[in-house]
């Protein structure tokens, strides 16, 4: 009998993480957010000063990363600034699913510091990924995100 009553709760169980799966494969698949991610809106200055600590998105490789959001329109130029003296600094443009568009690790000063420059070909929502290289921690940083004119 006990093992008749361990089957049914096993299916059980099993059944209900198959459910919550696919609720929140199918939230995602509607483009909805879940409590669990919720990336930071920039706000109009387009300036940033905060902090990466543990506490923020585990990478995998012994570090961390903060998401923050930002509409971009098709032909944008975008500048994205990242300075820290904390930490070594990696800066990741991805689009709304994901997906990395472009990345920058050691800006052209020789830094640690990041800064991408990117021409938007798609009108949309942009996350912006903060992340320290490798395990080397975090800290406080200042991350700007400027549109750039095209010169006439």
């Amino acid at each position: 009998m006990n093992n008749a009553f361990a089957s049914r709760f096993n299916l059980a169980l099993l059944f209900g993480a198959s459910f919550l799966m696919m609720s929140l494969t199918a939230t995602a698949a509607r483009g909805q957010e879940h409590d669990l991610y919720r990336p930071i809106q920039i706000p109009d200055s387009k300036e940033i000063s905060d902090m990466l600590s543990d506490k923020d998105i585990p990478t995998g490789d012994g570090g961390f990363a903060r998401d923050y959001t930002v509409q971009l329109k098709e032909g944008d130029q975008v500048s994205i600034d990242l300075i820290s003296d904390n930490f070594d600094t990696i800066i990741t443009l991805m689009a709304s699913d994901g997906s990395k568009v472009a990345e920058n690790d050691d800006g052209p000063d020789g830094s640690t510091n990041s800064l991408l420059f990117y021409r938007i070909s798609e009108t949309g929502k942009y996350i912006i990924r903060v992340r320290a290289f490798g395990e080397t921690g975090g800290g406080n940083f200042n991350l700007k995100v400027t549109r750039l004119k095209p010169i006439d």
